[in-house]
């Protein structure tokens, strides 16, 4: 009755990039700081969190991300409150590429695609 081994979910890795961190702590201080909100800063921060760890084990669960159309879906986005979090599926790892407002421009996010 138990999964086999060929059944069994393929694991991925989670990487994030410096420039998601680097989102994240924008994101983050501009409420904390900015906005005088620091109790409003910890929960987003911690939804961010939380949807990592969606992504890391059901990564094929989100949306393709529409703006960096690729033939085999690879770039993804998935949706935490207000900001869309793009990521990239390798073969062994997933790579969060970074964070953005989902009322932005599409640009912004067709240039995470470079993002390391």
């Amino acid at each position: 009755m138990g999964r086999t081994k060929e059944n069994a979910p393929k694991t991925y890795s989670l990487r994030v990039t410096e420039h998601a961190f680097q989102n994240i702590d924008n994101i983050t201080g501009y409420i904390a700081y900015i906005r005088h909100e620091p109790l409003n800063a910890i929960r987003i921060g911690d939804e961010l969190l939380k949807t990592f760890d969606r992504i890391e084990k059901n990564p094929l669960a989100f949306r393709e991300c529409e703006e960096i159309p690729t033939i085999n879906k690879i770039y993804r986005k998935a949706v935490c409150l207000s900001w869309l979090i793009v990521y990239k599926i390798k073969p062994s790892e997933i790579v969060i590429l970074g964070i953005i407002h989902g009322h932005r421009r599409q640009s912004k996010i067709k240039n995470l695609r470079k993002a390391r």
